[in-house]
């Protein structure tokens, strides 16, 4: 986590240089269509989309996890095949132990995971404003939740959880920093502040590291409190690890007052994935709305609505393009998947970054990342080490959405673009 947290900082700090440079706000795919190319930003905005969606399909996933459980809490056990994905590549067992799936494909469909998207989808339609009290709000919520799960759990600890350490060794680590990855995503929300800082040269950077200290400390406590409650090996593809553990350590000696605390985790954790989810649902649909203003996808896509003046047709897209994977995928699949877009989508950015320093060193920069080169090059490199700890299945399906992508741009985007009139 540690690792994935520098690595967050060196390239948040590329995307606060780039962010300085552009006098709008916007995502990768608006900062490099105006400073890089149209090649290079149809690739982010292509890659953005699949990072978006593949996130908010993680998302969702653990959501209906959640869901579910609070249906439990108060007794309520709706069938498996309504609240599980179709495809389970580690099988599906209860508490128990006892399986009730195999692995591999079955009749089955996360209702729930479904639903939260799109019943979000229609509120973003019809138009929603987030204030920065909501969200404020919102992230006590969460962090109330987080807190409140480590300072109960801790008393419930099995020291023998912890040998041995490593149990992968240190490809094990490399391969869950490359998977955790995707926890951190939205850290780079804050470097596109950058014009509004009173003094960006010290807010920037100071706002960055803050979030990723308090967000690392937060994920390292949650981590050595939950391997510590149960074994490792049982958190594999669990959407809800924290409050399947409580459940099953309620029942224990000593472990009622934990029925409680499973409520108000789960609570937090609800209420912060539904934010998440519409976050990142708003940005998915201005992408799709974006490229197609620059001629990069059909004009359908950047149609307002006539009443609520939202890209409507882009946010149902985006909704469908959730909801459906949703239902159908486990969560390890869909985060392994945003991983390496988001990943990918910072290297570019970063790349970014170095030839804008070469091309253009006098341009005027409101922040510039400290150290020289250091941050660009170093960002490149932690993330295709990051990378690299995927597996080769991740990147086989990551190369067939690349390819797809340059497909639309040279036989559909390039001949219809702005650059092209």
């Amino acid at each position: 986590m540690v690792l994935v947290a520098i690595v967050c900082a060196f390239t948040a700090l590329c995307y606060a240089e780039l962010a300085s440079m552009i006098p709008i706000a916007g995502s990768a795919y608006t900062y490099t269509y105006a400073t890089i190319g149209e090649i290079i930003a149809w690739i982010i905005g292509w890659d953005l989309i699949l990072e978006y969606a593949v996130s908010n399909i993680a998302v969702c996933i653990g959501f209906s996890a959640h869901f579910v459980d609070l249906f439990d809490w108060f007794g309520i056990h709706p069938g498996a095949q309504w609240i599980s994905p179709a495809y389970l590549p580690g099988g599906l067992t209860d508490l128990a132990g006892n399986t009730i799936y195999p692995s591999g494909w079955h009749f089955g469909f996360n209702i729930p995971a479904f639903l939260i998207v799109m019943f979000l989808t229609v509120v973003l339609v019809r138009g929603i404003r987030e204030s920065a009290e909501t969200n404020n709000v919102m992230v006590l919520l969460k962090i109330a939740a987080i807190l409140a799960f480590i300072f109960a759990s801790v008393h419930f600890i099995h020291p023998e959880n912890y040998h041995p350490f490593y149990p992968n060794g240190w490809s094990g680590v490399l391969t869950g920093g490359s998977i955790i990855f995707f926890t951190y995503i939205g850290f780079d929300s804050v470097s596109t502040a950058a014009e509004e800082a009173r003094n960006p040269q010290r807010d920037i950077p100071f706002g960055i590291i803050a979030t990723l200290i308090v967000c690392t400390v937060l994920y390292i406590g949650m981590a050595i409190v939950l391997t510590g409650l149960v074994p490792w090996q049982s958190l594999v593809d669990n959407a809800a690890p924290e409050v399947n553990a409580l459940k099953k350590l309620s029942g224990l000696p000593g472990g009622h007052s934990l029925h409680w605390v499973r409520l108000i985790v789960l609570f937090g954790a609800m209420m912060g994935m539904i934010s998440s989810i519409l976050v990142f649902q708003l940005g998915q649909a201005r992408v799709w709305f974006s490229m197609s203003r620059d001629g990069l996808l059909p004009k359908l896509f950047s149609n307002v609505h006539p009443r609520f003046r939202t890209p409507a047709f882009s946010t149902w897209v985006a909704g469908f393009a959730v909801g459906i994977p949703a239902g159908v995928l486990d969560i390890g699949t869909a985060s392994d998947l945003s991983n390496i877009g988001t990943l990918f989508a910072f290297v570019l950015v970063s790349i970014g970054v170095l030839i804008l320093r070469y091309r253009e060193p006098n341009r005027h920069r409101g922040f510039r990342s400290p150290g020289g080169l250091t941050a660009p090059i170093l960002s490149i490199l932690f993330c295709l080490l990051l990378m690299m700890g995927l597996p080769i299945l991740t990147w086989l399906r990551f190369f067939g959405w690349l390819i797809i992508g340059l497909g639309i741009y040279f036989f559909y985007s390039r001949h219809r673009s702005e650059f092209a009139r």
